[in-house]
C-alpha cells in the first residue's frame, strides 16, 4: 500500500504493508478505553437555517444558494472557554468537533478553500479557539472530518447517494479531491497542537444502504493513504470511521451511530462488534445533531445517565452530542442536562471511568461494570424485591456503593445469587450495588 506525506505542499510517497499501531497509539487507545464520556459538537454554517446539519440535502438547495449562508453565520456569542468548561463540568473527558461536515464548510482557516468560517463577518478560527481551550483545560481534542462533500465539483458526486440536487454538472475527480483532503488533514494535524483522534464520516455515500448484502464502495477511497498520513503526522492520533462496517486496517476505534454496540435499533449497525479496539456510541440529546429550532424532544437526565451506564457496561464510551445555536450559544436544554450528568458522575464516576464491560450485557433491570475485584450492579428497574443473576466469580461481600450499607444476598446453585432489595431505598435513576469478588 502506498501513502503520501505532505510537507510544505510537497508529496512524499512511502509504503505500508500492514498497520501496526505505534506504542503511542496503543497508549492512547488505553486512555480512550477508560474515558467513557465525551462531547460531540455539530456546528457550522448549516446551523443558520435551524433545520439540522442535512438541510442542504434535505431541501435540495443548490450550491450557489447555500453558500449565501457565509453572510449570515455570525456567532457573536461564541465562547470557547464556556463550551469546554461545559464539557468538563459534565464529566466529559474529550471533545469531538465538526471541522468539516457534508456541506464542505470548514470551521478553521484552511488555505484549501474559501468556503470557511474565517471568511464570515465573524472571521475567527473556531478549531484554533477550541483546540487551545481543550489543551488548557485538559480535555482531549478530536476532529470530525467528512469524506463526503455536497459542494465541491471534484468530489465523485455522480456515484454518491446524497447531494444529487446541488446543481453540480461535471464529473468528480477523486485524485484531485483526495489531494485536497490530504492538504486539509495536514493543516488540522500540524497547526492545532495534539489531535487525539480523527472521526471520519461519509464513506457510506458511495455504498449501498446499510443492511445490503454487498456494501462495497463504488470508489477506491484510498483510506490506507489517508490513515498512514495521519499516523505519520501524529502517531498517537486515533482513527475511527463511521462507515457502519467492520473496522478496516488502520482504524483504532469502532463507533456505533445511535446504537449500543451489538444492537441495531437505528438500522445502521449491522457490523460485528470488534473485540480488539475501543468502542464508542454517538447519540443526540434530542432528535437532531445540528441545531433544529423545532426539535424539543429532549431525553431526560435519567435516560441519558442510563445510556452512559449501559455503554460502560459494554466497555464503550458515550459521545453525547450538542448542536449549538448559530450565534454560538449552547441552549439551556443542553447545559442543564449536562450539569446534572456531571453532578451524578462526581458521586458515582468511580463505577464508570476506567471500568471494563460487565460479565453480562445490559439487561432489562440494569447493567454491570467491573474494575479489578469490584463488580458494580447498576440497578434501574429490578422488577421486585429480589434480583436473581448468575455471577461467575466468588462473592466476598455485597453492599451499596453509596453509604456502604450491606445488602443481604443468598448463594444459589449454578453460581446464581439472589439479592434481597426489600429494605433498600431505590434511587430513581440508578441504585448501585458493589460486589467484592475473587476472580
Amino acid at each position: 500500500m502506498l501513502a503520501a506525506f505532505i510537507i510544505a505542499n510537497t508529496f512524499f510517497v512511502f509504503s505500508q504493508t500492514n498497520y501496526t499501531p505505534s506504542p503511542e497509539n496503543l497508549h492512547a487507545r488505553k486512555w480512550f478505553d477508560s474515558a467513557r464520556f465525551g462531547m460531540f459538537i455539530h456546528w457550522g454554517a448549516f446551523s443558520v437555517p435551524g433545520a439540522g446539519e442535512w438541510v442542504m440535502n434535505d431541501r435540495n438547495i443548490k450550491v450557489d444558494d447555500y453558500k449565501r449562508l457565509l453572510k449570515f453565520f455570525n456567532p457573536v456569542d461564541f465562547d470557547a472557554q464556556k463550551w469546554v468548561s461545559t464539557a468538563k463540568n459534565a464529566g466529559m473527558q474529550y471533545m469531538t468537533l465538526i471541522t468539516r461536515h457534508h456541506d464542505g464548510f470548514s470551521d478553521w482557516d484552511t488555505k484549501q478553500s474559501d468556503w470557511k468560517i474565517t471568511n464570515t463577518h465573524w472571521g475567527k478560527d473556531v478549531v484554533k479557539l477550541i483546540a487551545e481551550e481543550c489543551h488548557k483545560q485538559g480535555i482531549k481534542f478530536f476532529v470530525y472530518y467528512s469524506l463526503l462533500d455536497w459542494v465541491r465539483e471534484d468530489y465523485p458526486h455522480e456515484t454518491g447517494r446524497t447531494g444529487q440536487r446541488a446543481g453540480r454538472k461535471g464529473h468528480g475527480d477523486y485524485a484531485h479531491y483526495l489531494q485536497f483532503m490530504k492538504y486539509q488533514l495536514t493543516e488540522l494535524l500540524t497547526n492545532y497542537g495534539e489531535i487525539a483522534g480523527v472521526w471520519f464520516d461519509g464513506y457510506w455515500d458511495q455504498t449501498a444502504p446499510e443492511g445490503a448484502t454487498d456494501r462495497s464502495s463504488r470508489i477506491n477511497w484510498k483510506l490506507d493513504e489517508i490513515y498512514t498520513l495521519i499516523h505519520k503526522l501524529q502517531p498517537q492520533c486515533l482513527i475511527g470511521n463511521n462507515h457502519h462496517l467492520t473496522p478496516f486496517p488502520g482504524e483504532d476505534f469502532q463507533m456505533f451511530e445511535r446504537d449500543l454496540p451489538g444492537e441495531n435499533k437505528s438500522g445502521l449497525s449491522f457490523q460485528q462488534v470488534s473485540n480488539k479496539m475501543p468502542l464508542e456510541t454517538c447519540e443526540t440529546m434530542n432528535g437532531s445533531w445540528g441545531f433544529n429550532i423545532i426539535d424539543d424532544n429532549y431525553k431526560s437526565v435519567k435516560e441519558l445517565v442510563q445510556l452512559l451506564v449501559k455503554d460502560a457496561g459494554l466497555g464503550a464510551n458515550l459521545l453525547l452530542n450538542i448542536g449549538p445555536m448559530p450565534n454560538g450559544e449552547i441552549q439551556p436544554e443542553f447545559t442543564e442536562r449536562l450539569k446534572a450528568m456531571g453532578d451524578w458522575l462526581k458521586i458515582n464516576g468511580e463505577t464508570i471511568y476506567g471500568t471494563t464491560a460487565g460479565f453480562i450485557r445490559p439487561q432489562s433491570w440494569g447493567a454491570v461494570t467491573e474494575k479489578g475485584n469490584k463488580i458494580y450492579l447498576h440497578i434501574f428497574n429490578p422488577g421486585g424485591d429480589k434480583l436473581f443473576l448468575k455471577v461467575p466469580y466468588k462473592i466476598k461481600s455485597v453492599k451499596l456503593f453509596l453509604g456502604d450499607k450491606p445488602v443481604k444476598y443468598q448463594l444459589l446453585a449454578d453460581s446464581y445469587v439472589m439479592l434481597d432489595l426489600k429494605n433498600i431505598q431505590m434511587d430513581d435513576i440508578d441504585t448501585i450495588v458493589e460486589l467484592d469478588v475473587t476472580k
